[in-house]
């Protein structure tokens, strides 16, 4: 199976810096860079930061790390989808997200209450539609369109990866999704995620591909940073934030070897305090002889 390790940037990487990141990273053969849909921060629009990306490139891949899906028009995503890999073939990646992990950016993203996993499943079915087929016409609880024309079409269907960490989102990875791409799990569960979502997927008669579970990660050179540490214990508070989050390289290199037993082989790596363009060059040196 592919391991492929990709950089992850975060709400302190504002536009000013994205230009000379990417030549960075095309110039030392990274394999991806990944935005997170951060909207309250000056970190750039994941699909205006895509765009700019594979404009400057003719070989790094892009992805999101995630993007919020209900709340967004699936048509208007899958032409902004369609668009990009026409623009640059295989290079795109898309993963969604049921919500934001920031309670005041959730609210921005409008859905009937108390409905929006429902939202998600029927989004994710249009969007696939469109971006498959020609002539689509859909009518679901949420969602009406006819005579949807999406073109280019894509000439090979994009992957379309989901985030999640809990069952009902395994399962619906499982139903509706190609790829999983985790955050703040340990490798033991992580291992159960992906198991879950195997399982799903066979009852549902579909297949999801053996190197399609992949994780985000950080590391940091030295001493977690406090406000690192505080988020991560907001959102595991069961956890010693050193589970997850590597306070090392070696430490990093340990934590991978896990997430490889438990499964997973694709990995986003963001800097946890660290400059930029002093952790591109450690990435590299560290996870590309790891790559295969």
């Amino acid at each position: 199976m592919k391991i492929r390790f990709g950089v992850g940037l975060g709400a302190e990487t504002g536009p000013e810096e994205l230009s000379a990141i990417v030549d960075h990273l095309e110039a030392r053969g990274v394999d991806s860079l990944w935005f997170s849909e951060l909207v309250y921060s000056k970190a750039v629009d994941p699909f205006i930061g895509m765009a700019h990306a594979l404009a400057r490139t003719r070989n790094l891949k892009v992805g999101t790390s995630v993007v919020v899906l209900p709340g967004r028009h699936p048509v208007l995503v899958a032409k902004q989808l369609a668009s990009l890999a026409a623009l640059a073939p295989k290079r795109v990646l898309p993963v969604f997200g049921l919500r934001s992990a920031i309670p005041a950016e959730r609210e921005i993203f409008v859905v009937p209450d108390g409905e929006r996993a429902a939202v998600f499943d029927e989004s994710l079915r249009l969007l696939r539609s469109a971006l498959e087929q020609d002539d689509v016409s859909f009518e679901g609880d949420y969602f009406s369109a006819s005579a949807v024309g999406i073109a280019p079409r894509p000439s090979k269907p994009l992957d379309l990866w989901l985030g999640g960490s809990a069952p009902a989102g395994f399962r619906r990875i499982g139903r509706l999704g190609d790829g999983w791409l985790g955050s703040f799990l340990t490798p033991a569960e992580a291992r159960r995620g992906r198991e879950q979502i195997e399982r799903t997927a066979q009852e549902a008669g579909r297949e999801i591909e053996a190197d399609h579970f992949g994780i985000n990660l950080a590391v940091s050179d030295g001493p977690l940073p406090e406000e690192l540490v505080e988020a991560v214990r907001r959102r595991r508070p069961d956890l010693d934030p050193t589970e997850l989050i590597a306070d090392s390289w070696p430490s990093l290199h340990r934590q991978l070897d896990a997430y490889l037993e438990a499964g997973l082989t694709k990995f986003v790596i963001r800097p946890a305090g660290a400059r930029t363009a002093e952790f591109i060059d450690r990435f590299v040196a560290e996870l590309l002889p790891r790559q295969n």
